[in-house]
Parts: C-alpha cells; sequence; structure tokens
C-alpha cells in the first residue's frame, strides 16, 4: 500500500483545516487585545470605561 498519498489525504483533512483554525484564533485575539488597548487609551478617564467590565 503507498504510504505517500495516505499521507497527503491526512493532511488536507486534518492539519490544513486545523491550523488555518488555530491561526485565524491567534490573529483575532491580537487584533482585539490590540483594539482595546488603543480604544481604552483614548478614552482614558471617561467613566463608561468603569462600567465596562
Amino acid at each position: 500500500m503507498a504510504v505517500g498519498p495516505v499521507l497527503i489525504v491526512i493532511a488536507l483533512v486534518l492539519v490544513i483545516p486545523v491550523s488555518v483554525l488555530l491561526s485565524g484564533a491567534v490573529v483575532a485575539g491580537l487584533l482585539g487585545w490590540a483594539l482595546k488597548s488603543e480604544v481604552d487609551a483614548e478614552h482614558e478617564g471617561s467613566e463608561l470605561l468603569e462600567l465596562n467590565v
């Protein structure tokens, strides 16, 4: 039995979708952190920041 095609199918079905989802989660986390830090700095002293927990 050929091992090469089986490894390619496993990579296409398991490895690539998982890596795309994980990299998307990392990008979303970094973007959310960066935007929250920027908005907190921009609106420093606002009473609305105390309500946002």
